[in-house]
């Protein structure tokens, strides 16, 4: 049968002047304290019980009360048993009580000698025990309280032994004869109500204990700001990464907020892979009085502590830069006094084990920094991350690529079907009717008839043209092309494509078209009939689209370096600046595939542009806008070998052909 009132229920019914106070687990376990140190201090054999709420705190206490045994054989443990805590009589009594008896939401401790006495009765507020588990404890939080007595009182004291005996007896009534002799310390006859004890053994483990719990809070309290510090690093890291994918925004924010956790002197995050020789310093973090590495090429292929990590694939960690013998008598001792490199780390940035960066923290000074094992899961977990968002922001950039490509093939393919459509179905048309005049009226005037004839074969040479740049931008485009450099005078080139366009436009939109190539100008390599083809090709899109009486001009000048620029210059109707990086476009057209003026596949100038990035040079257009006129400029490298005669006017030759730098090529 279990007891369901407390002893301090008890005792405060036997003596109801008594009033309880509130206390704290902390409080509790000075006071318990102080007063075992009290009986330990003494020469006394006093009676001593103690009654704890379960086994697991008695086993905390146990080395005390062996101790305390030695010195007296009135000692009484109570505690509910969870493992072994039986009824037994060894160096001390203990005593078993029930799981449901009150007495385990109670802390008691009761010392009674000759000289003195003390008591400590108090039970736990707010734990329900009714229904409780058996194997579930009160929380050991220092935020438990309880509420009970604590006094030297002897009269209160001796009433509250009292009362413990009868719950031992309860459980172990075979220990009535030695509670018998016990109970003789308990008449207060002759003796003070407060003896005039030795107060100096009880307040120094009162003044200690609140010592070490003064340490232990402001450990505490340093331990909370540390963790706040840290998750606000990783909140504020996470939110970087979820608010941008720009890499280089995650590596700013993440290389200050680690830096500035951890108290390093330098911080460093950047990209690498395991084959780099280098490695760009973009974003890094200082401390005070340290050199900033930003723009710098970091040495990765003759660092060994790069190595270790690209073979390990985890963390490493140098105590002292200056002293480890991986550095010593290399070439990156030097680096290491120049940077006042001293404790290093190194992380690596991994994905699917993949070395993709490296988190690197420098400590700068003459003493090794100590890590704790804490700070250096959390350096390991925020590499992770980082490196994840890293692979994030990749596959998105190259998302957003794959997704403007798709959109450029959709443009691509709906400009093709309405050019071609129109550039076939005009010239078609034409031709049709054409051949179906000659077939159906033979007897069509001679002059007649010629006028058909040659307006069907004009549009075939246009339907000719049409396919011939079509299947010379897949060439191009497929890298199928043989390029035959060789040096050249550009004047011949020039040359060769004014003849070709002036024969061309001279009927239609006659121009006033002219050269300006200086006569000293070097000789460049390139392959005669494409550069050719260039030159005519911007001469006929300056031609479309000047209107008499306007002026185009053929400029070239040597920068100086190992190019020539040329510059086929019009006065026509410009080009909007938002639009000057877009002409080059397959199948561009300024008006619109069906609000043309003019007609054309929009592919000459991509041509020129595959021709130009053939020979490894640059060409662009520039225009002060609508009506302002446009200058294309292309780059043509030097001939850097013996510069040949000056070269003699081009000759003419039957059907069209021409010398072009020795080789004799058909013009398109």
């Amino acid at each position: 049968m279990s007891n369901q009132t407390s002893v301090l229920e008890d005792l405060l019914q036997a003596m109801p002047e008594l009033r309880s106070q509130i206390y704290f687990k902390p409080s509790l376990t000075a006071l318990s304290h102080a007063m075992e140190d009290q009986v330990l201090a003494s020469s006394e054999k006093p009676l001593v019980i103690a009654s704890f709420q379960r086994e697991r705190f008695y086993r905390q206490e146990a080395h005390r009360y062996r101790r305390i045994s030695n010195l007296t054989d009135q000692v009484y443990i109570l505690a509910a048993p969870e493992t072994d805590f039986a009824n037994a009589s060894q160096v001390y009594e203990t005593i078993a009580f029930n799981p449901s008896d009150r007495l385990s939401e109670e802390w008691h401790l009761v010392v009674i000698s000759e000289q003195y006495t003390s008591c400590l009765i108090c039970q736990e507020k707010n734990q329900p025990i009714t229904g409780q588990p058996k194997n579930q404890a009160p929380a050991m939080d220092q935020s438990r309280r309880f509420e009970g007595i604590w006094t030297f009182d002897r009269c209160v004291t001796c009433t509250a032994a009292e009362l413990i005996f009868r719950r031992i007896l309860h459980y172990r009534p075979e220990l009535a004869d030695k509670i018998n002799q016990a109970r003789e310390l308990l008449h207060s006859e002759g003796r003070p109500a407060f003896p005039n004890i030795d107060p100096g053994p009880f307040a120094q483990r009162l003044v200690t204990y609140l010592q070490a719990g003064q340490h232990k809070l402001l450990k505490t309290y340093a331990s909370l700001a540390n963790q706040e510090r840290r998750e606000r690093m990783v909140n504020v890291i996470t939110a970087a990464i979820r608010q941008s994918l720009n890499p280089a925004e995650i590596f700013q924010v993440a290389a200050r907020e680690l830096g500035q956790a951890v108290d390093a002197c330098r911080c460093l995050i950047y990209k690498c892979k395991s084959s780099d020789e280098f490695a760009l310093v973009q974003h890094e973090y200082l401390g005070t009085n340290v050199t900033s590495l930003v723009g710098q090429k970091w040495p990765l292929k003759e660092n060994p502590l790069f190595q270790e990590v690209r073979e390990k694939r985890e963390r490493v960690l140098v105590e002292y830069a200056p002293t480890d013998p991986r550095f010593i008598d290399t070439p990156f001792q030097t680096l290491l006094q120049k940077q006042e490199i001293g404790t290093w780390l190194m992380v690596p940035m991994l994905y699917q084990n993949k070395l993709v960066g490296i988190v690197e923290l420098h400590h700068c000074g003459c003493f090794p920094r100590s890590w704790e094992e804490e700070e250096l899961t959390l350096v390991d977990a925020i590499a992770a991350q980082v490196g994840v968002a890293l692979i994030q922001a990749e596959a998105y950039a190259n998302l957003e690529d794959l997704n403007q490509q798709l959109e450029a093939l959709e443009r691509t393919r709906s400009n093709l079907i309405a050019i071609t459509g129109h550039e076939l179905r005009t010239p078609l048309s034409t031709i049709q009717v054409c051949l179906e005049s000659l077939s159906s009226d033979p007897d069509m005037p001679l002059e007649l008839r010629q006028i058909m004839l040659n307006s069907a074969l004009t549009d075939a040479e246009r339907l000719r043209k049409l396919v011939q740049d079509f299947l010379t931008l897949s060439r191009l485009e497929s890298g199928r092309v043989e390029w035959h450099p060789e040096p050249l005078p550009l004047q011949e080139c020039i040359d060769l494509a004014l003849s070709s366009v002036r024969a061309r436009w001279s009927g239609s939109n006659p121009l006033l078209i002219t050269s300006e190539v200086p006569v000293d100008l070097p000789l460049v390599q390139a392959d005669g009939e494409w550069l050719v083809e260039v030159l005519a090709k911007l001469l006929d899109n300056a031609c479309k689209f000047t209107d008499s009486p306007g002026q185009i001009t053929i400029e070239a000048q040597h920068n100086g370096g190992k190019e020539v620029e040329v510059i086929v210059a019009d006065t026509g109707r410009g080009i909007i600046p938002e639009r000057l990086d877009i002409v080059f476009d397959r199948f561009y057209q300024e008006e619109g595939a069906l609000r043309r003026t003019q007609g054309g596949t929009g592919l000459g100038l991509a041509i020129c542009r595959q021709i130009v990035s053939g020979w490894n040079g640059q060409i662009w257009a520039t225009s002060a806008g609508k009506d302002q006129g446009s200058q294309f400029h292309f780059t043509l490298p030097v001939f850097e070998g013996e510069q040949m005669p000056k070269a003699q006017p081009p000759e003419r030759e039957s059907r069209g052909r021409r010398k072009v730098g020795g080789r004799r090529r058909a013009l398109r």
